[in-house]
């Protein structure tokens, strides 16, 4: 018998009686989570692809539950990760930037996390001396706040505010940390009573962007304070944190200093005006904050008399959510300005008149109150270029 050493294919090439290596994948027809959400997602790119627009909630059952569906994915951020590749029509809101090199992921750092000067590639991070915890303490943990009798009112008059609709708790945006202002974080309330700037932005020999930071006093409900530098606290903020709005008098207090220092020699140009509508059509009233802005040179009571029949008016009466009297500039310039902040929210319907003509108002948008009061203190200031108006979060 001849003695051959077997190899390891040998021993796979020989008759398999029992069938032993014959191993066949078995097939599944369920998919995992995951794959479902894809799949879920990629009906609502078709809808798009095929209407042009977003599903939208009360129409159609299958339109519907699309919108329903797509409501439900905004909500929930871990789909951002794992829908982003597939997000064609920027349904989740997020930008992307193409990355090609490592300048550019170095270069793309909105929240500044590679910032940090004094932290080299291979120094250790999270390894501590005992004296560097001890700085860290100082740095980030809160102390009791020697003078905090003189804020406790003020915090008190802050959560009557916003239990009166007065002020409201609004998102975070990275670059609205103002001095004077309320934010929450952790479900603590704080003011940002102080910043002082030790670090002015620059940028490094590479290119890359050094963002503006120093020491801040933050004042907290619970009787501390901290000095955190004020890029952690934008950071904290933007991770898990909030915003109080300003007061609601405090939004037409511009408009009123102008008005006390009208004179002889100012010239009243006219009105912007809001206005809400009282229509009884459910494809309007199931939208919410549908508002007109116009402008007007008589009373803006004159000009709404007949709303119910002029199709401006969407064939329905209307009363008035607010007016601006203006003083030495042109109001239809206001008006355009406040349009084109919000042509995307601008109202897309078709209004038959009592003769059955179809006309298509073109100054009804979808947008809260409060944010159109913002947008024109932002105008008045010069502020407005600093933002812009996003119709599928209504802020």
């Amino acid at each position: 018998m001849e003695n051959k050493k077997k190899t390891l294919q040998d021993i796979f090439d020989e008759d398999d009686d029992l069938g032993l290596l014959n191993i066949k994948t078995s097939a599944t027809s369920l998919r995992s989570e995951d794959e479902k959400r894809l799949a879920d997602f990629e009906e609502i790119n078709v809808f798009f692809e095929k209407n042009q627009r977003e599903p939208i909630e009360k129409k159609a059952p299958q339109e519907h539950q699309l919108a329903t569906r797509l409501k439900k994915i905004r909500e929930n951020e871990a789909n951002k990760t794992l829908l982003l590749a597939y997000d064609k029509f920027n349904f989740l809101g997020v930008s992307t930037k193409k990355i090609e090199s490592f300048d550019d992921i170095f270069g793309d750092d909105a929240l500044g996390l590679l910032d940090d000067d004094d932290l080299g590639l291979f120094d250790l991070r999270h390894v501590k001396s005992s004296k560097d915890r001890e700085s860290a303490d100082f740095v980030a943990k809160r102390k009791p706040c020697a003078d905090f009798d003189q804020y406790a009112a003020i915090f008190k008059q802050v959560q009557q505010d916003l239990r009166e609709n007065k002020r409201k708790i609004v998102e975070f945006n990275l670059g609205n940390l103002r001095e004077g202002h309320f934010y929450v974080h952790n479900g603590i309330l704080f003011l940002l009573e102080k910043v002082e700037i030790t670090k002015q932005e620059h940028y490094k020999e590479d290119g890359t962007r050094v963002r503006a930071d120093g020491r801040t006093r933050c004042i907290f409900e619970n009787g501390t304070e901290s000095n955190m530098l004020k890029r952690s606290v934008e950071k904290i903020l933007y991770a898990n944190g909030k915003a109080i709005s300003e007061h609601e008098d405090t939004l037409n207090k511009a408009l009123q200093q102008n008005a006390n220092a009208v004179t002889e020699h100012d010239q009243a140009t006219g009105f912007i005006y809001v206005l809400r509508s009282k229509s009884k059509d459910e494809k309007i009233k199931s939208l919410g904050n549908v508002y007109k802005i116009g402008y007007s040179t008589t009373a803006v009571e004159d000009r709404i008399k007949n709303a119910e029949k002029e199709p401006t008016y969407l064939m329905a009466a209307v009363e008035i959510a607010a007016t601006f009297e203006c003083y030495n500039f042109n109001p239809q310039k206001m008006e355009q300005l406040l349009h084109n902040f919000f042509g995307e929210a601008c109202l897309n319907i078709d209004i038959f008149d009592k003769k059955g003509q179809r006309h298509t108002p073109r100054e009804w948008f979808v947008a809260p109150m409060q944010i159109i009061e913002q947008a024109v203190m932002y105008i008045i200031s010069g502020e407005i270029v600093d933002y812009q108006y996003d119709f599928t979060k209504q802020k």
